[in-house]
Order: structure tokens, then C-alpha cells, then sequence
């Protein structure tokens, strides 16, 4: 019908990004509440969603990326201008005042991005920002992506060891399970837990929140407890909290032996907006088996391992160090298919019956994941960053 706002999907251009904002079989929900569906063509082909297949479902297809982001009204993405790297001023220059966008915006660690979309006068929702609370876990991207991360992570661990995961008895002897050690136990952690547990494997975890040791231990692995002071080591909405570098300083002496005992060490542990702590230092990496391997969560935040190198798999004192930064756009399919799912359940709060958005301040997931407004940084915590920086 006339004046319906125009939703545009749009092919991701960050090289290695293979998911896609939303699948086709999310585009009926989407008309539903009264939005046209304009798909870039070839925007979720990488991810296994053809351009028919969006077709079916009652989506146009645009001519190009440029057409599809100049006529939508409401622009869907994986990696707005903001999570876009050096692609990110390109996205954003094409996008007009008016517009809104939703998708992973990174306003934690690049407040400069949201700054220039609100000049613009552009409306950003960032994915990254839903709260942790139970009326919004249908909506966390994080959460879903997360756990991805944390089962690609023990594949890509147990590939690159040189040993098997699982104790077999075989005529030939036993071989022993290979000990797996995993630090952090969010949502990538806890799946990482259950996928190593699944191929065989004899399981440790640590985490700085005490009150994950019940979780751990459901899922068949060992509870690592350490002699350290840890109230208040959970932020609100569940993540942990950072702590002073005297505190991750003893906790790596006390962990130094654990990692040095593990064949496969998986580090989790991100704080929003920040620098990824220190968790294995070179000590402790050259104190490890050699053969052993490493894979490390946080290379996006500089990472956990002291020797990290973002995308990169280095081997030092012949252990393997792996620092990806992105796995779940290396399993495009499923991975599309649960961001889509977040990104369609937000839209469902945010746009009421008449196909236009709502800015209720007053409710919880709004007004967190909104980023910017009416030519201005709404967000508290994006102005407190962007008001640090020096002028």
C-alpha cells in the first residue's frame, strides 16, 4: 500500500562478513508489520539465502546496494557503519537524514561512528545495547551469535591439536581424553563447555562470577575455584565486571598451573566498549605442552592471550595460538538464521500497528538500544565516551 516505510536488506561489504541481517523466511513477518521488503541482490547468498528465495516470500529485489540504501526508510545489517571497520564511512555516506538503521553498531567502542550518524540525522537501534533482561532474550544478538563462537571454537581447537579429543580403548591401547581448559563462562563459554564435553574431552572452567560454578558443572565439567575476592564481579544484566590489573595479576599466577596442564585453552572473557583483559600471559604460554593450542575469543578486543594476533594463527614455543574475530560469519547459515530471528523480534517491539516506530523512553529496550535520535547521541553511555574524548 502507499506510504508503507520500506525495509532495505543489504549485503554485508566487510570482507570474510557471509551472514545476512534477515533470512526469507523472516520477510513474512516483516510485511506483517506493514514494512515493503527490498533485498540488495545477493545480499544472504554467502549465508545460503538465494535471491529466489527472498522473492517467494513477497521481497523485491533493488538493482544494487547504492539503490537499495538510498530508497529504504529502514536500513537492516549484520555491521552498520559503526561495527564496519574501514568500510564503515563508505556505508555512511550513503545513508540520508531520516533513515533508521538497526544492526551491530559497536557505539561502546567507536562512538566517533554514532557522532557522524546523528549529524546526519540517521535513527541507529544497536543490537549490542538490548538489555539482559527476560522479556528481551528472544532480541540478544550477542547471546546468539555467542553461542556459535563457542562451538566453532572448540572445532577449530580440536582440528589443530594433535591428538583426539575423546579416551578410546582401543587393541591398539588407550588413549587418554585430551584435557580442555575454558576461561569465561558466558554464553560462548558454557557452549564451548558442552561442545568439548561433546566430542570427549575432560573439561575445566573458570569464571570470575562464583555464581556460574552450579552452571558449569551441569553441563560435566570441572569448577576451577581460585583464592580470590570476587564480590561484585558481576555487572548488572549478567556480564562480568572488569577488574583492576591486581586483580587479573594474581588470578594468572594462580591460573598459570591449570593452563600450563591443558592441551586445548578456549579464553572468552570481553567487556563491552574495553580492551579484552590479560588472562594468559607469554609465561604461561611457554609453561604450556608443546602441540597444546589456544584459541582465544577476544582477539576482536585485543584478546585474552597476552600473544594474540587478531586473525591470525601464529605458533609460539610450539604452541598454537588462533585469534578469529569473527566466527560466527564462518557458519553463515545458522548464524543468519538466529541474528535474523533478533533483529525481526526487535522490530515487532519497537514498530506498532500502523508500520511506523515508536520511541517509548519509558521501556527498557528502547531506550538502551537506541544510540541516536533527531541529529543527536541519545545514549548515555555513547555521550559520557564521546564527552572523555579530548576536543
Amino acid at each position: 500500500m502507499a506510504g508503507e516505510m520500506i525495509a532495505g536488506i543489504l549485503k554485508e561489504t566487510l570482507p570474510g562478513e557471509r551472514r545476512v541481517a534477515v533470512v526469507p523466511a523472516n520477510v513474512p513477518a516483516l510485511k506483517k508489520l506493514g514494512l515493503e521488503v527490498l533485498v540488495e541482490p545477493g545480499a544472504g547468498a554467502d549465508a545460503g539465502f538465494p535471491d529466489a528465495d527472498y522473492v517467494k516470500q513477497g521481497a523485491t529485489l533493488g538493482t544494487s546496494h547504492t539503490d537499495v540504501a538510498l530508497k529504504a526508510d529502514l536500513l537492516l545489517q549484520v555491521r552498520t557503519p559503526g561495527a564496519n571497520g574501514a568500510h564503515g564511512p563508505d556505508d555512511a555516506a550513503l545513508m540520508r537524514s531520516g533513515q533508521v538503521i538497526v544492526g551491530l553498531a559497536d557505539p561502546l567502542g567507536t562512538p566517533d561512528a554514532a557522532a557522524v550518524l546523528a549529524d546526519k540525522g540517521i535513527t541507529v537501534f544497536a543490537l549490542e545495547l538490548v538489555p539482559r533482561i527476560t522479556r528481551a532474550q528472544s532480541m540478544d544478538v550477542l547471546s546468539s551469535q555467542a553461542t556459535i563462537a563457542g562451538y566453532k571454537a572448540v572445532l577449530l581447537g580440536a582440528n589443530a591439536l594433535p591428538r583426539m579429543c575423546p579416551m578410546m580403548m582401543t587393541a591398539a591401547g588407550t588413549l587418554a581424553p585430551a584435557k580442555v581448559f575454558i576461561m569465561g563462562a558466558g554464553v560462548a563459554g558454557l557452549q564451548a563447555i558442552a561442545s568439548a564435553r561433546r566430542l570427549g574431552a575432560k573439561v575445566e572452567a573458570y569464571d570470575v562470577r562464583p555464581a556460574v560454578k552450579e552452571q558449569i558443572q551441569s553441563l560435566g565439567a570441572k569448577f576451577v575455584e581460585l583464592p580470590l575476592e570476587t564480590t561484585g564481579a558481576e555487572a548488572s544484566g549478567g556480564y562480568a565486571k572488569a577488574q583492576d590489573e591486581s586483580f587479573y595479576k594474581r588470578q594468572r599466577e594462580l591460573l598459570t598451573q591449570v593452563v600450563g596442564a591443558s592441551d586445548l585453552v578456549i579464553t572468552t572473557a570481553a567487556v563491552p566498549g574495553k580492551r579484552s583483559p590479560i588472562l594468559v600471559t607469554a609465561e604461561m604460554v611457554q609453561a604450556m605442552a608443546p602441540g597444546s593450542v589456544i584459541v582465544d575469543l577476544a582477539a576482536e578486543r585485543g584478546g585474552n592471550c597476552e600473544l594474540t594476533k587478531a586473525d591470525e594463527t601464529i605458533v609460539v614455543h610450539g604452541v598454537t595460538i588462533m585469534g578469529p574475530t569473527n566466527l560466527p560469519a564462518t557458519v553463515p547459515y545458522h548464524a543468519s538464521q538466529m541474528f535474523s530471528r533478533n533483529v525481526v523480534t526487535l522490530l515487532q517491539h519497537l514498530i506498532n500497528k500502523d508500520g511506523q516506530f515508536t520511541f517509548d523512553l519509558n521501556d527498557e529496550i528502547t531506550r538502551d538500544t537506541l544510540v541516536s535520535r533527531n541529529g543527536e547521541v541519545t545514549n548515555p553511555r555513547v555521550k559520557d565516551l564521546l564527552a572523555q574524548q579530548p576536543a
